[in-house]
């Protein structure tokens, strides 16, 4: 532990939508009670107006930077999290929740549903990134915060940040969304579904029954393989991994993994089986794929609302990020200026793919920093 990180931190929960009155779904099932987990550092001043809430990507969690008690491996985003840091603890009150339709804390189908007394499984209800964001915005209420400085995220977390903008316009000051898109393409969503197919094709997913016997690994391994083919870019692997062979010497003709890539692909299988949850990734990504802010139509809600909005907006994108590529975020950037919002866009060159927003560098940094630091409510 280094002395510009937080410290011991501990996850906690908050629950609300307690029966009868449900939190309404976008697909108009009600949902309660719900839990949410989450984390938070640093101190709220007394004006309440320093908070700045962090949405984490599709298989994140609330444990954004600091170490939990007993163990050695810091929250996610701990280079950019913390005391003298880009998102400085020492001047901000961050907060960091777990997404409901998750399995890190928050209520999703691995959760007991209270009607049965059993596992939610597929009778968990859809749930959709606006979902995610009411929940949030009912955590936010609990913690006494009635505006937010900034909303930042990446990812996912980077629809969530849009989606608060559109949904809650005039609650913060700032928007940072990095790596990020207003709806998926339609090559985002074959991946997820390919990813989802390889998960239900498994004999032991049990049509999400599976909680009580042997679970669907072999399924979610894949699942996790292709995602992180999407997540890394050509160059990346070239540098990483080239066409190596895990052993050397020539080739064992063979159906054994033998490549230095194939090697890193099972490796990341198997450990994302040791902490996440089948039926969760079934319910993440297809929140995923059904984001569309439809910011073209200027009907649409979103469109309208965020012509309304006061924030700043930056978008960040990657130029080796192929699975949400830089036009994506200047789509939205252009639509905000054709607004008259406060937009600015920054394009970082970095080799390393969809995944260079978790990666320290120290342009990103200071594009954090000096958003952050610009904004008038702190």
């Amino acid at each position: 532990m280094t002395h510009d990180s937080v410290g011991t931190v501990r996850t906690q929960s908050f629950t609300f939508a307690h029966p009868p009155h449900p939190m309404i779904l976008d697909s108009g099932e009600g949902l309660g009670p719900v839990s949410l987990a989450y984390e938070t550092y640093g101190a709220l001043n007394a004006e309440r107006s320093n908070a700045v809430l962090i949405c984490h990507a599709l298989t994140g969690d609330a444990h954004v930077a600091g170490y939990h008690l007993g163990e050695d491996k810091p929250g996610w985003w701990e280079h950019y999290v913390g005391p003298g840091k880009p998102i400085d603890t020492d001047r901000y009150f961050v907060v960091c929740s777990n997404v409901i339709g998750s399995c890190m804390g928050s209520c999703g189908p691995s959760s007991i549903n209270p009607a049965t007394g059993r596992y939610w499984g597929l009778d968990f209800p859809i749930v959709t990134i606006p979902d995610m964001v009411r929940a949030q915005r009912e955590l936010i209420r609990h913690l006494g915060i009635d505006h937010l400085l900034a909303v930042v995220g990446g990812s996912l977390g980077g629809m969530q940040t849009l989606q608060w903008a559109a949904s809650h316009p005039e609650m913060m000051d700032g928007v940072l969304a990095l790596a990020t898109t207003s709806r998926h393409s339609p090559q985002a969503i074959a991946f997820n579904e390919v990813a989802r197919q390889s998960i239900m094709s498994d004999p032991n997913w049990q049509n999400g029954d599976y909680y009580d016997g042997v679970r669907p690994d072999l399924g979610l391994a894949v699942a996790r393989m292709i995602g992180h083919i999407t997540y890394l870019s050509d160059e990346s692997m070239h540098v990483k991994f080239g066409r190596e062979l895990r052993h050397g010497g020539g080739f064992a003709f063979n159906f054994e993994s033998e490549f230095q890539v194939e090697s890193y692909l099972h490796h990341q299988g198997k450990k994302f089986v040791e902490r996440f949850d089948a039926n969760a990734f079934l319910y993440v990504t297809k929140a995923s794929d059904y984001f569309d802010l439809d910011l073209a139509n200027p009907d649409s809600p979103a469109h309208r609302a965020l012509a309304g909005s006061g924030a700043r907006f930056l978008l960040v994108s990657f130029t080796s990020d192929w699975l949400y590529p830089t036009y994506q975020s200047r789509q939205v950037v252009d639509v905000l200026k054709k607004l008259g919002r406060d937009v600015s866009f920054c394009e970082i060159t970095a080799p390393w793919g969809h995944d260079a927003f978790l990666l320290p560098d120290q342009r990103l940094e200071t594009v954090i920093r000096g958003f952050l630091g610009g904004l008038h409510g702190c």
